[in-house]
């Protein structure tokens, strides 16, 4: 938000929130989705109630209507717009994967939560776009029954662009950073020195009504004058969109050849580092998208040929920790930072509306099932460490589901790439490597859990609990002797109870709890799983932590996405040894069956600045 909102700041559907992205998935439900939204804005309805009535007229000209009268414009409208959203997302997509590897990255500074809400009604402008490019296509003469290509047309529209469209920009861009303008409106764009693709749409409505009227000048003059083009129209819109999600991709993409064989070039096209210098300097490279405006009127950053040039050769940063994790399910795939960011900044949930794009799930199910692989999901600067930048804590992921871990027959491709892994992080020099909880014990696929199928952590809560004084109990004859045995040099027998009653009030549960214990347990009991997996909530009358986890210091940066079902700026267990290994300089990975002294590591999270993770959910 602007520091002084102006007129015309907020977007008419901001109350709905995410619900106005809804259109997307569930237009051919539009009926059903009115009767809901009733309650909450009527400018929804108008946007909804006017895309309905457009697209079905679109569908109704294209299949009764004959050859002359079909009109291919009218019917792209809408698959154009929902281009336009996919492009934005591949650019958001491949942006956090690529700075996240730290090659080529232009600015050090990190992205955190409030970004992130800040950004994610990056498609306000699609839906703005869509109502008035309706409205111009019924209003204007000449918008109708274009052709798909025409040459003059397209040259005029190229023309425009350099002329009128850019020499205006760059005036209406200074006049924007004047302090009355700046205070009011443009600071909220300026809100993000940490640019991402999407940053560059992320405006108050007043400006986008603005950008609105200057972009349309190449369109309104080539249909005007008779030469406009289907090419031109929805070429110039995604030529537009292209730029501005290069311009704030905040790594350097753009090789320096191109200016050796035309460096003329060098005035017709930013490059994401000249731009990223006006997030950073804010009173200059003012610019559109070509710097020959800059240049002429003298606020060309001086810094500019040396951010780029340094920007190219940038080499990717090694990590000192990495942890392995892995997908949960099929739809969890929506909720990686690579994806749907203002998904991934919220504990996971199952969104209803997602189950729309099942094919598109589907597909990514086959894929990772064939072709699963390791990659970079985010680093983490860890402030507080042995070196002035901070310990850089990389996050990847194996693109692999639950069910494959649940499948024996998997079991040894998912060892080879844990391996492959590891060996990988061996040769690169990487100090720790941790794993995610299904990572921890591939081969025969279980969780953590004192209650259920024994791992080396859960016969390790147990000794921990035992010798504290505390009586374990387990309502299993098998898990109570696979216990005894394994503990019994622990001389901790006698604290190992069978349990029939069930009668404890506090549960420490996994995966294998069966709804039927559940059910047995007296009212008031705390059920603390100790697993990947949170168990379902049966009763009412019990309360239910959530996964283990820490809340990390305050002091880590970039954390702008949830883990699982964890609150904002929490981390599992899993991950929380890794880190710590890394700041103590613990330097060994966590494999095979060693398990480490519990206080001193509990003192070690304490000290960094982790804290417990205490409220039930």
């Amino acid at each position: 938000m602007a520091s002084k909102p102006g007129i015309l700041t907020d977007w008419p559907w901001k109350s709905l929130g995410s619900f106005k992205v809804h259109y997307y998935y569930l237009i051919c439900h539009t009926l059903i989705a009115l009767q809901s939204c009733l309650l909450f804005n009527v400018y929804f309805i108008f946007v909804l109630l006017l895309y309905f009535t457009f697209i079905l007229h679109s569908i109704y000209t294209l299949i009764i209507k004959d050859g002359k009268e079909r009109d291919p414009v009218y019917v792209l409208f809408f698959p154009f717009l929902l281009w336009r959203t996919l492009h934005n997302q591949i650019w958001i997509s491949l942006a956090r994967y690529r700075t996240a590897k730290g090659n080529n990255r232009i600015v050090d500074k990190s992205i955190e939560f409030e970004q992130v809400d800040r950004e994610s009604n990056w498609d306000d402008q699609i839906l703005l776009n869509g109502i008035l490019f309706y409205v111009v296509y019924m209003i204007v003469p000449g918008a109708a029954h274009m052709p798909l290509w025409r040459t003059d047309g397209v040259l005029l529209t190229i023309l425009l662009h350099m002329g009128p469209v850019e020499f205006l920009y760059y005036w209406l861009h200074r006049a924007l950073h004047h302090h009355y303008l700046y205070s009011r409106y443009h600071s909220h764009h300026h809100s993000s020195i940490v640019t991402e693709p999407i940053t560059s749409v992320i405006h108050p409505f007043a400006e986008h009504l603005a950008y609105f009227l200057l972009f349309s000048i190449p369109l309104l003059a080539g249909i005007l004058m008779g030469k406009s083009s289907i090419a031109a129209i929805f070429g110039y819109i995604s030529y537009i969109d292209f730029m501005n999600n290069m311009g704030h991709c905040n790594f350097e993409l753009i090789p320096k050849m191109l200016f050796s064989i035309f460096p003329p070039l060098k005035y017709l096209m930013y490059t994401p580092s000249y731009h990223s210098l006006h997030h950073t300097q804010f009173r200059t490279n003012y610019s559109l998208f070509m710097p020959i405006y800059d240049c002429i009127y003298g606020t060309m950053d001086k810094s500019s040929d040396a951010l780029y040039e340094k920007s190219l050769i940038r080499p990717e940063e090694l990590p000192h920790v990495v942890h392995l994790t892995h997908l949960v399910t099929p739809l969890s795939i929506y909720h990686l930072r690579l994806g749907f960011a203002s998904l991934a900044s919220k504990p996971y949930t199952s969104k209803w509306y997602v189950w729309a794009v099942w094919p598109v799930t589907c597909c990514s199910t086959i894929l990772t099932w064939t072709y699963g692989r390791t990659f970079i999901l985010r680093g983490i600067n860890l402030t507080k460490s042995i070196s002035k930048r901070g310990i850089l804590f990389t996050l990847c992921s194996f693109s692999i589901l639950l069910l494959q871990y649940l499948l024996t027959l998997r079991n040894e491709s998912i060892d080879s790439l844990i391996e492959e892994a590891i060996l990988n992080a061996d040769e690169r020099g990487i100090k720790v490597l941790s794993l995610g909880l299904l990572n921890q014990h591939s081969q025969r696929t279980t969780q953590v859990l004192v209650r259920g199928n024994l791992t080396k952590v859960a016969y390790f809560i147990a000794s921990a609990l035992c010798q504290m004084g505390s009586q374990v109990a387990t309502s299993r004859k098998d898990e109570y002797e696979q216990l005894n045995t394994k503990l019994k040099n622990v001389e901790c027998e006698s604290k190992l109870l069978l349990s029939k009653s069930c009668t404890e009030k506090i549960w420490v549960v996994g995966d294998g709890l069966t709804k039927e214990e559940q059910m047995k347990a007296s009212k008031g009991t705390l059920f603390i799983p100790f697993s990947q997996f949170p168990p379902k909530r049966l009763r009412k009358d019990c309360l239910y932590h959530t996964t283990p986890a820490m809340m990390s210091p305050k002091s880590f940066q970039n954390i702008d996405s949830c883990e699982n079902w964890l609150p904002r700026r929490a981390m599992s267990a899993s991950r929380v040894a890794g880190v710590i290994h890394a700041l103590e300089g613990w330097n060994v990975h966590e494999c095979g069956n060693t398990m480490f002294n519990v206080e001193k590591i509990w003192e070690a999270s304490l000290h960094h600045g982790f804290r417990p993770l205490t409220i039930p959910t």
